[in-house]
Formats: C-alpha cells, structure tokens, sequence
C-alpha cells in the first residue's frame, strides 16, 4: 500500500534531477491523478492510492521531459485554467503582457474589430473577449489541431459567437473591415535554434521556428498592418530589437514602440498606423 504522501514523496525524489520545482510539478500531477485541487492534497496525505501505477506512469511522462501541461491537458494564462493539448503551443506568461499591451490600446481607441494571426491554444482571442463583451476577433491559424484546441477553449469559455476561427494563412480571406487592429504571437525562434527537450520534442515546431533569423514573420505581419493602415502588436524574441527596428527604419515607419518582459527583456513591440 502506497499512500498519497508516500508517493509525493518519492515523486519528488524521481523528479528532482530533471526539472527545476520537483515538488510543485509533484503535487500538480497527483492533484491530476487524484482529481481534486492542489489545496487539498494535504487532507488526503493518508489516503491510499488505488492504483499507484497510473500515478507513476504521469511521472514517468514528465522524466522522458514531455511538459506537465500537455500531461494534465490544462495551463494557466491570465489567472484561468485553460485547455491545452499537443499541436498547440503552450501559452507562456510573458504572453499575458501582449494581452496588457492589447487591451490598453482597445481601451484607448475604442477598439471593436481585431484579427490574431496564429490563434493556437486561443488563449489570447478569449482573454480579449472575456475583457471586452463589445469586441469581435477573427481568429486564424494554419493548424487544424491548435483550431481543435482553440475551438474548445471557445466552448468552456462561451466567447464562440464573438471570435470565429478561420483556417487560413496569416488574414488570407480575412476582410479590412473585420480588423482595426492585429495581434500575432507568431513563430519567431531563429532556424537551428537549440531549444529544451520538452519544448523541442513536444510543442509543434510550426509554431515555434520560423526561417533564417526568425524574424520573417514579424515583418509579414507589420506589412499587413500597413497594407490595412491598423496597428499591430507581435510578440518577438529577446534579441530581435535591432533587425526590427532596422526594418521599421527601412519601411520609413516612425510610430512604434518596444515592451519588455518581468525580466526585463525586450519581448514585443507595437507599429502604429503611419
């Protein structure tokens, strides 16, 4: 007999050489495994597992690196419990500042109409539309298995009447008059780039590398924003300040501005109509 305790414990113990908060991705996975809150595991200590196995075999999955988001089918974003499953990107919490730097700028224009570009998991498209009752976003991606993951966070949320999904490349098909402002956390990780184990071998690489410096699509998309005379906010990475503003020197786009993450490092920027 293993109690909930005992296998805590040693779940930490396996975990330990291998992730960075043994404990917490622990209790994360028994609270999965148990189906009851991480708050509650301290009242059930005692209770003996039923089937220890199954309990282990999760443990087995997060040492072979797979992420304990995709193992538990949820992720925190924006203070709510999500659905994610693999072919959709797991939304970061840098991600959450794209979503800050999106409702200021709908609160300040009176935004009503936005198009996303790379909808994944929708966690940004239902974040916005649980802000803004009034707002409508179309939504596009190239993956029909993050439009599935999209298509059910849609669902628990009950936004599917004010965001629409489209299966398109960037706004192909996607109307001017559908969007007064565009918003992209699109692939951005430079070719050949090493990445972890549980973000190379599992998270869709579609939705991670894009070609030579990764910048390619971050310039796409501000061109669209140009073509459409609406702004744009993209998240990037950490070093892609210089050929960005490079770009924007080159384009003659003067209106811009770049955020930074909690760290302190440069993670998005935002392109004004000119």
């Amino acid at each position: 007999m293993v109690t909930a305790a005992e296998a805590l414990q040693e779940a930490v113990k396996l975990l330990q050489p291998v992730v960075e908060r043994p404990r917490l991705e622990a209790e994360i996975l028994l609270a999965y495994h148990l189906d009851c809150e991480r708050s509650r595991l301290l009242l059930r200590d005692r209770e003996v597992l039923e089937k220890p196995e199954v309990f282990f075999a999760l443990i087995e999955r997060r040492l072979a690196h797979e992420p304990v988001e995709y193992i538990t089918g949820g992720v925190s974003f924006y203070g709510e419990e999500f659905f994610i499953a693999p072919g959709a990107l797991i939304p970061r919490p840098e991600t959450e500042i794209l979503v800050d730097e999106a409702a200021a700028l709908i609160r300040e224009r009176g935004i009503r109409r936005i198009a996303e570009i790379g909808v994944g998991s929708g966690a940004i498209s239902v974040t916005l539309a649980r802000l803004f009752p009034g707002l409508r976003i179309v939504a596009t991606d190239i993956s029909m298995e993050a439009l599935e993951v999209a298509r059910e966070n849609l669902r628990r949320f009950g936004v599917e009447d004010r965001v629409t999904l489209r299966h398109t490349s960037l706004l192909e098909g996607v109307e001017p008059s559908e969007t007064e402002l565009i918003l992209s956390n699109p692939p951005y990780v430079a070719e050949g780039t090493e990445l972890e184990p549980n973000v190379a071998d599992y998270e869709p690489s579609s939705a991670l590398y894009a070609p030579g410096d990764g910048t390619v699509l971050l310039r796409r998309i501000v061109d669209l924003a140009r073509e459409r005379r609406v702004p744009a906010i993209c998240e990037m990475g950490f070093d892609q300040c210089k050929p960005m503003e490079a770009y924007f020197r080159e384009k003659g786009i003067e209106h811009y501005r770049f955020y930074r993450d909690l760290a302190g490092l440069d993670r998005g920027f935002i392109v004004m109509e000119n």
